[in-house]
């Protein structure tokens, strides 16, 4: 089982939580490292799944109606994370994050919508 790599869209782009992620040897990149600023949001789900990541976003409603028109139309994605903007400071989502990871592989997540909130307790 391979373990999950993260692709950080600009909402969630918070640069100490990137470098802890890092640090813990997550594999992680951001819009900033793939050049990918300002795509849409399917735009942004499609260039994950290409790269076999899981994308993490505060974008809650818009990644919910993606995932649900994904399944739809029997496109497959890597995998979404989604968690409340400020609901989190960057030690509840590393650890949350941190958590997931340990629990649920890649393939595990491959058309999964996952709330962050189930690894924050």
């Amino acid at each position: 089982m391979s373990q999950i790599r993260l692709y950080l869209d600009e909402d969630a782009l918070q640069i100490a939580l990137v470098l802890a992620l890092r640090k813990s040897n997550i594999d992680v990149i951001t819009v900033t490292d793939a050049a990918r600023f300002s795509f849409s949001d399917e735009e942004q789900l499609i260039w994950a799944t290409e790269q076999r990541r899981v994308i993490y976003s505060f974008n809650m409603g818009d990644f919910q109606q993606l995932h649900h028109i994904f399944l739809a139309k029997d496109m497959e994605h890597s995998g979404i994370i989604l968690v409340p903007q400020q609901r989190y400071s960057i030690g509840e989502q590393l650890r949350g994050l941190l958590k997931l990871i340990s629990q649920k592989s890649a393939e595990d997540m491959r058309n999964q919508l996952v709330f962050l909130s189930a690894y924050t307790k």
